[in-house]
């Protein structure tokens, strides 16, 4: 008697996922974590929820996924804004009007999902902590060699050191950015971003 043997194959994913996370990156933007209910994902994604556990592991899986997209596709923002400027406070200056833009071009702004996802999120879930903190991390290395560079060059002034700075305008980010979910006149946010940058001169 012949004994067959079934051999398990991999599951192979039939949908695109960069498209899966993008929908769910919308959803998560406009309800944040805890009010997003799996049946939000299922009528975004058009999968299943037996799908999306496959493919994800679970909700939080799943929603670290669309914030460390989200956090790729604003790094590649940042780093274009860079070779569009021709020196530091030029550079910082681009980095406050991609997002004034942003905000401007869309009247229910909802700020920025990694802002968002620390107010609610922050020290619940240590998944979540730790991606949260390298991502301060990476943002505040980013800014510091910014402002480094600005300060070698004389574009910014040194009554300050680089990394008090660039925390300066990391929290002046953050705060622009929650602003702008309520305050839609551009004078108003462009008197902001002026008076962040007559700081650093």
């Amino acid at each position: 008697m012949k004994r067959s043997f079934q051999i398990d194959m991999p599951k192979v994913e039939t949908f695109n996922r960069d498209f899966v996370v993008a929908q769910a990156t919308e959803v998560f933007h406009d309800k944040g974590y805890n009010a997003t209910s799996m049946q939000d994902l299922v009528d975004a994604t058009g999968l299943n929820r037996s799908s999306i556990y496959n493919s994800f592991g679970c909700k939080l899986h799943l929603y670290l996924d669309c914030l460390k997209a989200y956090q790729y596709k604003y790094q590649k923002k940042n780093s274009n804004v860079l070779l569009d400027a021709t020196n530091a406070i030029e550079a910082i200056e681009l980095l406050f009007n991609m997002y004034l833009e942003e905000m401007i071009s869309h009247s229910n702004d909802r700020g920025c999902l990694i802002a968002n996802c620390k107010s609610e999120m922050a020290n619940h879930d240590d998944k979540i902590t730790s991606f949260l903190n390298r991502d301060q991390k990476n943002t505040l290395d980013f800014l510091e060699d910014l402002v480094s560079r600005g300060q070698n060059q004389g574009d910014i002034n040194t009554n300050k050191i680089a990394s008090e700075y660039a925390l300066y305008l990391f929290s002046s980010l953050q705060g622009f950015r929650m602003t702008g979910i309520l305050v839609q006149d551009k004078d108003h946010l462009k008197s902001i971003i002026k008076t962040i940058l007559q700081t650093l001169i």
